[in-house]
């Protein structure tokens, strides 16, 4: 396994809790075509979620739900040793561990999550929705492209 990026969103929602996989609506569709324009194929990049179970009514996952499934969190990424992290959402960021209460802008803002520097920005559900603010997300996606490229392939 390995994986320059890992994209974490917050929960699987319906068609992802009736197929297992994470980002499979339409939700998933746009995240597809960002990392096709991000130029990543598909051995370069992975897709998690926080929660592994869809909360009740689709609402975002509570603390204690992300809590309860950390560890599983914490060995898919163990696993995949990526790079760089893409936290798709506040929901993400939050259980990241990468969202600062002091700061009140969230996107956009580099954290890290045990060492590997992790890139907040918009969840695809939250674009879809409000597409104003897919090019706040593109120039989040393109901080990483730059830093992956300043990376270069020293790190592969």
């Amino acid at each position: 396994a390995g994986a320059r990026i890992a994209f974490v969103g917050e929960g699987p929602g319906y068609y992802e809790d009736q197929q297992g996989s994470p980002f499979v609506g339409k939700a998933g569709q746009l995240l597809d075509k960002m990392i096709a324009a991000m130029g990543l194929s598909e051995g370069d990049y992975y897709i998690c979620n926080v929660v592994k179970c869809r909360p009740p009514e689709n609402r975002t996952p509570r603390a204690d739900e992300a809590i309860a499934c950390k560890k599983w969190l914490q060995e898919q990424l163990d696993i995949v040793k990526p790079e760089f992290i893409v936290a798709l959402g506040k929901c993400a960021t939050e259980h990241l561990g990468c969202l600062n209460p002091d700061v009140r802008r969230w996107r956009g803002v580099w954290g890290e999550w045990a060492g590997i520097p992790v890139m907040p920005t918009y969840h695809p559900a939250f674009l879809l929705r409000s597409p104003q603010f897919k090019r706040p997300a593109w120039e989040d996606l393109q901080a990483i492209m730059s830093r992956m490229a300043a990376n270069g392939d020293a790190e592969r």
